[in-house]
Order: structure tokens, then sequence, then C-alpha cells
């Protein structure tokens, strides 16, 4: 068997591209929004933030927020049968 090569935003072009009306700063109110815990949200990736994204195939998922870590936040998402538990920062989550 062959080796997959490439990292954590392997074909993810069209997934993680902003659209271009979109591009420029990013506003610092998406940065500092806070959430409360059993508050639901919309896993909405920002492409020039790198720090706290989370693994894209849960992108356009939507979860709940169980509590902080840090500045991020810890969301609960349904994967199939199965519950994970995410670590995003705020600039990537939008309330849903």
């Amino acid at each position: 068997m062959t080796q997959r090569i490439g990292g954590f935003r392997r074909k993810t072009r069209d997934k993680l591209k902003k659209n271009i009306r979109r591009r420029g700063k990013i506003s610092l109110t998406r940065y500092f929004q806070e959430f409360k815990e059993n508050d639901r949200v919309v896993l909405s990736a920002e492409p020039a933030v790198q720090k706290g994204m989370y693994f894209p195939r849960f992108h356009g998922l939507a979860g709940i927020v169980k509590g902080k870590k840090g500045n991020c936040y810890q969301v609960t998402i349904k994967d199939g049968r199965k519950t994970k538990e995410l670590v995003v920062h705020p600039v990537h989550l939008k309330y849903g």
C-alpha cells in the first residue's frame, strides 16, 4: 500500500476557499464573540486563520457548545452514530 501525501488541508481547495467579496480583513467581532454552554453553533471555517480550526470533514455541521478551553470552545457534534468533541476557535463558529 502506498502512503497518502498531504496534510490537514489536503483536497480542500474549494471547501476552504473564500468568496471574492469576503476577502480582506477579518472582523474583530468574530474573534471576540462569546458563546454560552448549550448554545447551538455551526462550524464555518475561516480559511485565513489556521489556529483553532477543526478537521475539514466537519465543515458546515451544527453542534452544541459544552464549555470553554483557553480561548477556544468545546463543541460536541454527531458524526454518524458517534458524538465527537472538537476544540474550535470562535472565529470558526456562527450562531445556528
